[in-house]
Order: C-alpha cells, then structure tokens, then sequence
C-alpha cells in the first residue's frame, strides 16, 4: 500500500496488511489530489480510506505536521458515535505525524469544544448542525481547509442535513480538495457532487454480494408474545463477545434492556433520549469488554463500529432495505464474519421476505434455538473452556488436592456445574409457530382446554354469533392473534346465531389454551367447550349483505356483544364505534376489529352498521 511513511508504520502496528478494495482504489495513480466520488458498503474500511487518501494533500514528503493553527482538514458525519469514531480512527493513523484532532458534536458541551478550537487542530471532525453553529458563531475558522469529507452523505441528507451541508461547503475556500463518500448514490447525491466537485473521479467499490459476503443471515420464526424469549435464546445460542438488539422504538429499547439486565445479562442501551456521555460510556463499555450486549433503535446506533461485533438481532423488522443493511452492516467488517438474525412473526414473513429478496439475500429460514440445543452447546463450551484446558498453576493444584482428600472427585465436578451454569443466564423454552401440525403434540391444560374435536383436538366458542355479523374473513384472524397461532391450527367454524364454535388441532392445543386464559377486558370472549356444537349453524349468506359480504361494526363503549340493540334502532344495526382510549375495552376487542376490506359499506362513505338498499 503506497502511502506516507508515518501512516504506513501505523498501518503496520494494527496489523494491517492487504487493503481493502475501497482504500487500493483511493489510493491508486489516478485518484492522486484529484475530488472523489467514492459508493462504498458500510463496514468496507472507508474511514481509513479517506484517511489515507489525504495524507498526500496535507504532509506531502513530510511526516510530520507544523504547529496546529487553523484546520487543514474538515470531515463532517451524519451521527455523533461516526463522528467521534472517526476521532478514534485518526488518532491511531496520524499518531506519529503530531496531528492535533478536534470533534465538534452535538450534546457535547460547546464551551469545552471551543477551547479545544482555540488551541489550534489540524484537523476539524463534526456532525453538521454543531460544526454549522461553531462557525457562525466565529468560534471555527476554515478558510485554511485544503481537504474536505463527507462521511455517509446520503444518511445526511436523508436526516435533514442538505442546507447545513450546504452551508459548509460554500464556506470552505473553493480550490478545497472534497472527498464524498456514500454507501448509495442517489441522484441527490449526485446532484450535490456536481455543484461543489471538480472533475471528481467517480469510484463504486460495492462488492456483487451486495455488502453481505462476510454476513450469514438467519430469518427465525418467532410467536409474538415470545420475542423477547426468542432474543435471550439467540443470544446464549450464538454466545458472541458483542452483539446489538436493534429496537424501533425508545421503549421498547428501554424495556428489553431491563429484561436482558434481569436475566443476567451485561447489557447497556443506545437510544435518542440519552445524553452524548451516557452514550460514550454504554459503547466503552463494549468496547473494553464490560458489556456484551447492547439494544438500540437505528438512529443511535447508526456508525458504530465495535470490532467484536458478531451478532446482529433484528427484535423489530427494520421499515426499509437501506436500514435492514445499515443495521446488519454493523457486523462482518473488514472480513470478519458475522451473523443477522430476524425475528420474524408470522404475520411478518411476507414482509420479510421482501426485504431480503430486495437486498439479494437468502436468509436459512428456522424456528428459535430451544432451551435443549442451549444447554447442549453449554457442555460443549465448559469442555473447551481455559479452566479446564489450561495447565493449572502450583497453587491451584494445590487446592485441587486438598479438596479432593476432602471429597469425592464426582462431587467436586458437580460443584464445578453447578458453578459454571450459574453464571450463564437460563435459556428460555420457546415454540417455532411454522412447525408442521402434528410435530409436537401437546397435553391440555387441565380445567381449561375445550372438549374433544376430531383429530384429538378441542373445540372452543365465541360470544359473537350471526347477529353480531359474524364472519370468518375477521373472526379467524382474531383467534390466531389471540391464541398465537397460525391459520393451519384451527379447524372448522361454525357461526350460530348468538355465538361461534371454532376447533382447535390436538398440536396447537396447549400452546392457544395458555394464550387465551387473559382475557381482562376483552369484548370477545373465548371459552372452551365441553364437547362438539350441537344445533344448526348459519346457512352461507344467511343475514349477510349483498354479495356474501358483511359489515362489522364493534360494540359502542361500555356494551357486550351480548347486549341487544339500542332502542329503535333495526336488528341488524350494531351500536356506534367507541371513541380511542375509551376505558378497558379499548385494549379488547376494538384492537381486534375486521379488517378495511370487509367493512364495504365503509369505503363507499355509507354507514358502516347499514345494509345497503336493495336496487
């Protein structure tokens, strides 16, 4: 790698030998001095890159740099943690050449940068609000900037930055060398590079794989109400020195973390709402090895690069592509390998599959890792642990012959178990809901479970029937969230004038009898039978508006399905909707209501509880 010799030693002392692809183009013939539009994969060793490539604009044959004045330098990062990360990076890469680094970042108290500024640097790391701020404050000078980078251009743009980019680069002196890097260019990007660039070399380093080759992804199904189950389990399954949990939402960040805590794990969280200290000190945490774990939501973990990352869990599906790379992205850099794992309720899979399908990856679809493969993995892993396979030190040899004239040798090994499982939080046991009917029978709950169905399984009823306009496009979706269960579970219906008799197959039996014994404040009530229904069902289309379609309107606030209609009102009009937040029933059965498409009436700006005229 032909490169300054100061940086080249420091290359050397971190071991590195063979660039990557994106740093040998950079750093080829016909990239020298010249404005660069570089398109690189997240986790490709782009810092470095542009690192490297500015060494020649700004020492030239020198190895050293003159007193710290004015910046040389400014690279601007869309996050705190790319930007401090940067800091970290050069550190390291301009450690023998004297060059005083300086980060400007939000939460950051501005005083203490500003000091730092007046000190002098040569070179000016920040994210573009605060570097905006200090400059029109007259705290930054950067009319002596001779390189400028911009690190991840389209997540700035995509957070808000164009005008603030703008600003920056207008200020900087226009013969600046500008050095643009972007794992995507959109044609914002490339718009923004035609009107602040000079015949910039346009480099696309992106591997054919897409940026997931070091990456192996596991799609994992997953029951709903066992996510947090399913985490705990990946997690011991894959044992990785570090991994991350991402989270769409800040409590929901908040609330695994607690989880992951109580279950032993070393765990620390990453989310929007923490001040820039209490994020410095989560990610040293993982990076001096104090924690293993850390949920976030994707803006704060956006740029973190911990070199033992392993494992990738998506407990939330990402909304987009770009964020399924960007997070799975965080592991498999610079040719380590690593693992992306989604969570992927059933409901989710199309989903799914359609994220992954746009990225080009095939996922190896299974169900979570049960409690038995866990501690199978334990014993393969004590057995290999250094306590066992390093040479014990005289003193503790010692000790071992003292004990064992004390004890019995299978004793004190039991002892050594029991002491080394302690220390592992208890996996969880976890069902797979795509597991075949019939796979795994299970025994029902006593005192709960319905009576006997064809096939061993059981029936169960509903307090909605015929006049509560009853129909199986809303009613079986309904039972499957409720029961965590999926379609193939549940047999025949039948809809009856008052109530709903439904079946349940002898697999699914246990698992939907223990789902749908909380039932507080629902509407809808599911209860189990004592034997097959007796009595005439609905006969198709029997009550139903034209066409075989129903409308289905939910009980007004504080009313039963089982209650009659309001006074003057027809039969077949059902009371009015409640209003949101409308006391128990709103976490009920209003959560659970028919879906858009088979409420026609609704579409046409007809009221919903009124069967149309007849022509």
């Amino acid at each position: 790698m032909t490169t300054n010799p100061a940086l080249a030693r420091a290359l050397a002392e971190r071991d590195y030998k063979d660039p990557t692809p994106v740093q040998s183009a950079v750093l080829a013939p016909e990239a020298s001095e010249r404005d660069l539009l570089v398109s690189a994969q997240t986790g490709s060793g782009k810092t470095v890159a542009y690192g490297l490539a500015m060494a020649d604009t700004l020492l030239g044959a020198d190895e050293r740099f003159g007193p710290a004045t004015a910046p040389q330098a400014l690279v601007v990062a869309p996050t705190r943690e790319l930007a401090l990360q940067v800091q970290r990076e050069f550190e390291w890469l301009y450690a023998a050449t004297g060059a005083r680094i300086v980060s400007c970042v939000g939460g950051m108290d501005p005083r203490q940068e500003q000091r730092a500024l007046n000190r002098g640097a040569h070179m000016v790391v920040g994210t573009p609000g605060r570097l905006r701020d200090h400059l029109e404050r007259g705290r930054l000078d950067i009319s002596a900037v001779r390189v400028m980078v911009l690190d991840e251009a389209d997540e700035m743009l995509d957070l808000g930055f164009r005008e603030d980019l703008q600003f920056l680069l207008d200020a900087t002196p226009p013969e600046r060398r500008s050095l643009l890097f972007s794992a995507t260019l959109p044609r914002a990007i490339t718009a923004l590079a035609k009107r602040y660039q000079r015949d910039a070399l346009r480099i696309e380093v992106a591997s054919a794989e897409g940026g997931h080759a070091d990456i192996e992804y596991r799609a994992i199904r997953v029951v709903p109400k066992e996510i947090e189950h399913a985490v705990v389990n990946v997690l011991r399954y894959y044992d990785a020195p570090s991994a991350i949990v991402f989270c769409n939402t800040r409590e929901t960040v908040r609330h695994l973390h607690a989880t992951l805590q109580e279950r032993q794990f070393s765990a620390v969280a990453l989310s929007g709402e923490l001040s820039q200290n209490e994020r410095n000190s989560a990610l040293q945490a993982l990076r001096d090895g104090r924690a293993r774990v850390c949920v976030a939501t994707d803006v704060a973990a956006r740029g973190i690069d911990l070199p033992s990352l392993g494992l990738v869990i998506h407990a939330d599906l990402p909304n987009d592509a770009e964020s399924l790379q960007h997070r799975s992205g965080r592991t498999g850099r610079a040719g380590r390998k690593g693992v992306s794992v989604l969570l992927v309720p059933p409901f989710r899979r199309r989903r799914t599959e359609d994220l992954l399908r746009s990225l080009s990856v095939t996922p190896a679809w299974s169900g979570p890792p049960s409690a038995d493969d866990i501690r199978k993995l334990d014993h393969e892993r004590m057995l290999r642990d250094p306590l066992l396979t390093d040479e014990p030190s005289e003193d503790d040899a010692a000790v071992a012959r003292t004990l064992l004239a004390e004890h019995p040798a299978e004793h004190l090994v039991a002892a050594l178990v029991r002491l080394y499982r302690a220390g592992l939080p208890a996996p969880e046991e976890v069902a797979d809901p795509g597991e075949p009917r019939g796979a795994r029978e299970r025994a029902a709950p006593r005192g709960f479970a319905g009576g006997p169905a064809a096939g061993g399984g059981a029936w169960f009823r509903l307090n909605v029937g015929r006049r509560h306009k009853a129909d199986p496009r809303w009613l079986l979706p309904l039972i499957c969230r409720r029961g965590n269960v999926t379609r193939d579970d549940i047999g025949a219906i039948r809809i009856f004038d008052e109530e709903t008799a439904f079946e349940v197959t002898a697999a699914a039996l246990d698992h939907f009898s223990t789902a749908v014994r909380k039932q507080d404040g629902a509407d809808v009530i599911i209860e189990p039978m004592s034997g097959p229904p007796t009595g005439r069902p609905e006969r198709p289309g029997r009550g139903r508006a034209p066409h075989g379609k129903a409308p289905y309107e939910k009980p007004a606030r504080g009313k039963s399905f089982r209650d009659k209609p309001a006074q003057g009102k027809p039969a077949h009009e059902s009371p009015r909707k409640p209003k949101a937040g409308g006391g128990a029933h709103a976490a009920g059965a209003y959560a659970e209501r028919a879906p858009a498409r088979s409420r026609p009436n609704a579409s046409k700006g007809k009221p919903a509880g009124k069967r149309p005229k007849s022509p």
